[in-house]
């Protein structure tokens, strides 16, 4: 691989980048970055930038918790990890297809969208060729300035990692330090701590654990209105033959998604830039406006699955005390009870549109499982970046991050290089669009962050390569 790498993290090494996280906007780079390379390769006259991916599980993992059964993707194959940046990198998923011997035979299934199982397993296939230089079992716990310079200011940033098995505290220097965490598990104000409740980014994982007998007449609760929560309510019924599996929404009804064509053109990576060029006002409005293409929305054909299955209940008996599935609309849940006198969880609804919450129309369901489907924070940065808050500019505001439209920190530099940046993957939705934490610009995004990053140092070599060939550069 045309990157350098040395994993150990010594305190004496400076890394050119040091990425915090590896999970599809890492990977991305990681791609974006090889291609550049790689074009200089065989020339062997460079040398390769130093770069380390942290992450903290033990291996590449994508959404594994979510991997249902039968679940595609909402994305065309198009958008993966490099195509619409370079149709011709080996990185393609059309490549991975011919690499694994089933390029014809996907064609013959006349469709853009793979499963989510092939997609997940074509990033694997990507994340495998950069095992040089990524550090598993690495929890990063924060990022801060180094001593300053000569200069005066602060030259490269320490990051501080805990081994997840040994316990052992590395520290790993860098000129660059990308945040590409993803997002943590969202969980309503007021539902406890408990075995018996996960999260949706869980579910594959720990369902199968929690409920080993699948023939067992268990009641399940399912909490959220969105795809997730659409995937997880169909497959428990398909999992569990003789359970009870009842959906709670504040929503009225399952929505469908807005994937139309001029609709889908709000994710098209242009559009990022008009995006970040509006006021913080025009950017939430637009936002709100466009919520229907990604949050709290299913997949149009999956809601007719579940209202096929759930017209069959009713044809099979009248009576509402047989039917296995329950959608329970315009609810909240106010209070869980964790030891019910059944030993299940008491979870208390009430509608979310009566004022009074009349006592009448409040009701308790005894649960065996509750699952959270209601998405993702994505404000891990903050954390992480709490020791670096003295480099902010002096009219900076006293909560948050504010980022360029590069995806950099806007940083004090009076006190930091210029050279020497924070960037953010991920969580810049409010100043980048809808499309920062999907996989829809990851290709492009990571090759305008690798110019970023690296564009004097490619530059000088496409020059260098320009007059190994007897060509004048013009660079």
């Amino acid at each position: 691989m045309p990157i350098s790498s040395s994993k150990a993290g010594h305190s004496g090494e400076l890394y050119d980048l040091v990425c915090v996280g590896f999970g599809p906007a890492s990977l991305a780079i990681a791609i974006a970055l090889h291609d550049a390379l790689d074009k200089a390769d065989n020339r062997k006259h460079y040398t390769p930038p130093k770069i380390c991916f942290l992450e903290k599980q033990q291996q590449f993992a994508w959404h594994a918790g979510m991997m249902v059964p039968g679940s595609k993707m909402q994305i065309s194959f198009i958008k993966d990890l490099a195509t619409i940046r370079d149709p011709r990198s080996e990185f393609t998923f059309l490549n991975y297809l011919k690499n694994q011997g089933r390029l014809v035979d996907f064609t013959n299934l006349g469709t853009f969208l793979p499963s989510r199982l092939e997609f997940g397993d074509y990033m694997h296939w990507c994340a495998r060729r950069f095992v040089n230089v990524v550090a598993y079992g690495q929890e990063v716990l924060e990022v801060g300035p180094s001593e300053t310079g000569s200069s005066g200011k602060v030259e490269s940033f320490v990051v501080k990692s805990k081994d997840v098995n040994s316990g052992q505290i590395l520290s790993r220097h860098a000129k660059n330090v990308i945040i590409a965490v993803g997002g943590k598990p969202k969980i309503p104000q007021g539902i406890p701590r408990d075995p018996r409740i996960l999260h949706s980014s869980s579910y594959c994982t720990s369902i199968p654990e929690l409920l080993r007998d699948t023939s067992k007449p268990y009641h399940i609760g399912i909490l959220g209105s969105g795809q997730s929560a659409a995937e997880i309510f169909h497959d428990l019924y398909r999992r569990y033959s003789n359970a009870k599996t009842t959906l709670i929404m504040r929503d009225y009804a399952l929505r469908p998604s807005d994937d139309s064509p001029f609709v889908n053109e709000i994710f098209n990576p242009e559009r990022i830039d008009g995006f970040y060029a509006t006021s913080d006002e025009e950017r939430q409005k637009s936002i709100a406006s466009d919520r229907a293409t990604n949050y709290g929305v299913v997949r149009e054909e999956l809601i007719g699955q579940i209202y096929h299955d759930m017209y069959m209940q009713k044809v099979k008996s009248r009576n509402p005390d047989d039917w296995r599935r329950i959608i329970l609309p315009q609810r909240e849940i106010i209070q869980v009870d964790q030891e019910a006198a059944d030993g299940r969880l008491a979870v208390h609804i009430r509608p979310v549109q009566k004022q009074d919450h009349n006592t009448a129309e409040k009701k308790v369901l005894h649960l065996d499982a509750l699952i959270i489907a209601t998405g993702y924070t994505r404000n891990t940065h903050e954390k992480l970046c709490a020791p670096l808050e003295d480099l902010k500019p002096s009219h900076a505001e006293s909560n948050g991050w504010k980022v360029n439209r590069d995806y950099s920190l806007v940083l004090d530099r009076d006190k930091v290089s210029l050279d020497t940046n924070i960037w953010l993957q991920g969580c810049n939705e409010s100043t980048h669009g809808l499309s920062d934490s999907l996989l829809s610009v990851l290709a492009t995004r990571s090759g305008e962050m690798v110019e970023s990053i690296f564009g004097e140092y490619l530059n000088t070599l496409r020059g260098n390569i320009r007059e190994k060939n007897g060509v004048r550069s013009t660079l």
